[in-house]
């Protein structure tokens, strides 16, 4: 969403000396992402108004003219221009030597230089609308037509922006941090939330008093579940206008298209206060106004042409002989604002937002409204956006009058209610605020509250009632975040860990991530969980256990995800366009219609779910071989490098997607859990694949046996030296090594300084007698507490030698 800055100063004086950088750190840091700001004004660089003095003919093009132009403090060059609207004494946008244009509105952007245009010299260039990106504001039908300033009351050498009021800054503010604060979409919240967070004065907006003995304007809502509040207004007086450029302007530099003054005063207002409007033409509008559900079958053509087959599930505004608008969405071609429209129903209302949402999923219509709808606007904004439009209506059009008006509001909103314990809110935040200051802040952003003893009780506003504010959590990050994250102090938490979980799948899943990724250069990637129709139609030979999304995101990407290789497929399609060669996988989960569980809740049952690994190589055609060498490599050697059972091959089950020769199953003992094969050609033009080898791998996860870890213990490093010290002995050829080992550790005390006992070799040879061995072990001598004499040292190996001797029957070799 972006911001105007200067349409926020309309709302709320900002401190003087606050600049740019530090209000988006500010925002982002206490309330909203702010991903950028653009000053606008440098889109209009070197852009300057001129006055046309002289129109003259060029002396060698008739298409052509030399306008002597004054661009400032009585600065007048000359400038060749094919503009067939040029006049003497006509107001121009002249893009001087260094500004950016765009040639007849195409291509990319271009440096104007001084130059000779056919024998004659021009300073820079008088411009078109398109050419400097004012299309919309400054709409032609002829090419070669300039802008025409001479309403506009800017002297020559004016910067272009500031004539035009473009020097302004725009903030993008990332949606996703909007989502869970609808009163933030629009002017007038982020107004608020800055004089809340900076501590100055919020103006309010006009007020509106419907005036006694307005007629009558029947307004009937049948479902006020969907519906909780519909505000109509007629007014006659009105007409088709360009809208006063204030508001062009406004509705531009944030996105919109300025349309005319009837459509432009609605969006206007949905864009200062977050409340979407609506205009009807009341000359179309049979009877009176009806919010009602759809009839099954029930046709709307839209204003967009588009005609839909309605449900019961939609809400529509209907009048005496049918639907003119799906509500909260789009109106309808029937009520549509004509150049003959002189009177007008101005709707405001509040729908229910899931059910808005539902309706422009299933018609794939998101628009401006129904984003706003869908989050949960409080019904109270009616009012605002009332106040607003009437003002803007009667400032467009001095003649306007309000003949009906009717206020129909079946649900009014209950303000939330929260308690909190100060005690569990500092110890929450890690310190306590004082009471004054807790007040304070919670009324600065709208809030009533008071504190009893340890209680503070707290009424949200209306604009926080909708869902946002509903737990003691919310009220303290509402003061924390006011007070300032970053004054807090870090506290340490002091933890003690007992024992380590030794959790063996998710080691071998990071294990296989790891082999995947770095050993086998293969470049992970993430896929949405629904796939689009072509690719499954790639995959899979029907429909049968898959699993449909009941609000898809798109018609044709109806299903959730039985494997993970459709949408691998998908990016092999979008990726050859740019690559070559290259690798891919995902590891994730797969879904199945049936084997439904319910672990905590029989109410939240949930579908079969199996985690699988699948990965892709692409190659030019002809690479098969090599593609299939590495491919087969890579999953042989896959449980080596991540710990797991060893797998096999064998062809028993074809894949409906492989090539009738080249593939494997994959098999863990005797089951199969996966295949390797070559992509078929069916398959692979099913996907758009067409001039590219692809080998694929898809292997079930959880059927995969991780290894059993070791169990390590720790001990500390020696702090004096320790001596290996080698021992050969005849033992008899019945006594294993297990025996000597443990004869040497078995009994150890506390005054033993033997450390370890490792086997050094076995033999037997002309110098051993028959029936005995020969065995040299290698002692690790040392102490915790001094460092060895050889004295010490032959003491340790002597009670071993005597251990040996008298356990083992062994003796010293001589």
């Amino acid at each position: 969403m972006k911001i105007s800055l200067n349409w926020i100063r309309d709302y709320v004086d900002l401190p003087p000396d606050l600049d740019v950088s530090r209000l988006m750190y500010d925002l982002t840091m206490s309330t909203v992402e702010v991903e950028s700001a653009e000053h606008l004004d440098e889109r209009f660089a070197n852009m300057t108004v001129g006055l046309v003095k002289a129109v003259l003919p060029h002396p060698n093009a008739d298409k052509l003219k030399v306008c002597r132009t004054d661009i400032g403090g009585g600065d007048v060059r000359e400038i060749v221009c094919g503009g067939i609207n040029l006049r003497d004494g006509m107001k121009v946008a002249v893009a001087k030597p260094g500004a950016l244009v765009r040639w007849h509105g195409a291509g990319d952007l271009v440096e104007i230089k001084n130059a000779k245009l056919r024998g004659v010299e021009s300073y820079g260039m008088i411009c078109a609308s398109s050419e400097i990106g004012l299309f919309e504001l400054f709409p032609f039908k002829e090419e070669a037509t300039i802008i025409d300033l001479s309403d506009f009351e800017a002297e020559p050498g004016t910067s272009l922006a500031t004539a035009l009021g473009l020097d302004d800054v725009l903030l993008e503010i990332d949606n996703k941090s909007l989502t869970n604060r609808p009163d933030l979409w629009g002017h007038y919240g982020i107004a608020r939330e800055l004089s809340a967070l900076y501590n100055v004065p919020l103006r309010e907006l006009p007020e509106f008093t419907p005036p006694a003995g307005l007629g009558d304007l029947r307004i009937v809502i049948d479902d006020a579940d969907r519906c909780s509040r519909y505000i109509g207004v007629r007014i006659d007086g009105v007409f088709t206008k360009p809208a006063s450029f204030k508001i062009q302007s406004r509705v531009w530099r944030v996105g919109m298209r300025p349309i005319n003054s009837l459509v432009d005063v609605t969006n206007y207002v949905m864009l200062a206060v977050g409340q979407p409007t609506h205009a009807f033409d009341s000359g179309n509008i049979e009877g009176g106004i009806t919010v009602r559900r759809a009839a099954l079958g029930e046709k709307l053509l839209l204003l967009n042409g588009k005609e839909l087959t309605l449900t019961p599930k939609d809400l529509v505004i209907a009048d005496d002989e049918g639907s003119v608008g799906l509500a909260g969405v789009m109106g309808g071609a029937k009520d549509s604002i004509l150049d003959e429209t002189t009177s007008i129903i101005l709707e405001i209302a509040n729908f229910e937002p899931i059910g808005i949402r539902k309706t422009a999923q299933r018609y794939d219509l998101r628009t401006e409204a129904s984003v706003r709808y869908e989050k949960g606007i409080d019904p109270q904004r009616a009012d605002q956006a009332l106040k607003l439009a009437v003002q803007l209506f009667a400032s467009e059009f001095p003649d306007m009058k309000a003949t009906g008006y009717n206020d129909n509001y079946p649900r009014p909103l209950e303000p939330t209610r929260v308690k909190v314990s100060l005690d569990w809110m500092a110890r929450k935040m890690g310190r306590g605020l004082d009471s004054d200051d807790i007040l304070n802040m919670l009324g600065r952003l709208g809030f009533t509250s008071e504190i009893s003893g340890d209680e503070l009780s707290v009424t949200s506003p209306s604009w926080r009632s909708t869902g946002d504010i509903s737990l003691p959590d919310d009220i303290m990050e509402e003061i924390a975040r006011l007070h300032g994250y970053e004054n807090f102090e870090p506290t340490q938490i002091t933890t003690t860990f007992e024992r380590s979980i030794n959790q063996r799948e998710l080691d071998a899943e990071r294990r296989l991530r790891e082999y995947l990724s770095y050993r086998c250069g293969m470049q992970e990637v993430f896929t949405y969980p629904w796939v689009k129709d072509e690719y499954l139609d790639a995959v899979f030979p029907d429909r049968a256990g898959m699993l449909e999304i009941s609000t898809p995101p798109a018609p044709d990407e109806r299903y959730i995800r039985p494997s993970l290789l459709p949408n691998l497929l998908k990016a092999v399609y979008e990726n050859s366009h740019y690559l070559d060669e290259f690798a891919i996988y995902e590891l994730s989960q797969v879904f199945f219609d049936g084997g439904y569980s319910a672990p905590y809740d029989e109410r939240e049952r949930l579908p079969r779910q199996r985690k699988r690994v699948t990965g892709v190589l692409v190659g030019p055609a002809g690479t098969t071989t090599e593609l299939f060498r590495r491919a087969k490599g890579i999953v042989e050697n896959m449980p080596r490098y991540a710990h797991m059972e060893p797998l096999s091959f064998a062809q028993i089950t074809h894949p409906h997607w492989a090539d009738e020769t080249v593939w494997l199953d994959v098999k863990l003992g005797e089951e199969g859990i996966g295949h390797l094969a070559l992509l078929s050609k069916r398959s692979a033009l099913a996907a758009g694949i067409k001039q590219s080898s692809v080998m694929a791998f898809d292997l079930d996860v959880d059927s995969l046996l991780p290894l059993a870890s070791r169990t390590n213990k720790f001990s500390h490093l020696p702090e004096y030296p320790q001596v290996e010290y080698d021992i050969s002995m005849l033992f008899d050829e019945t006594v294993r090594w297990e025996s000597v080992e443990s004869a040497v550790l078995g009994k150890k005390s506390a005054a033993d300084l033997v450390r370890s006992v490792s086997f050094v070799d076995e033999y037997r040879g002309r110098q051993v007698p028959e029936g005995k061995k020969s065995i040299t072990l290698r002692l690790m001598i040392g102490s915790d507490k001094k460092t060895l004499t050889s004295e010490d040292i032959e003491a340790a190996a002597a009670v071993i030698k005597k251990r040996l001797t008298k356990q083992l029957g062994g003796e010293i070799r001589g």
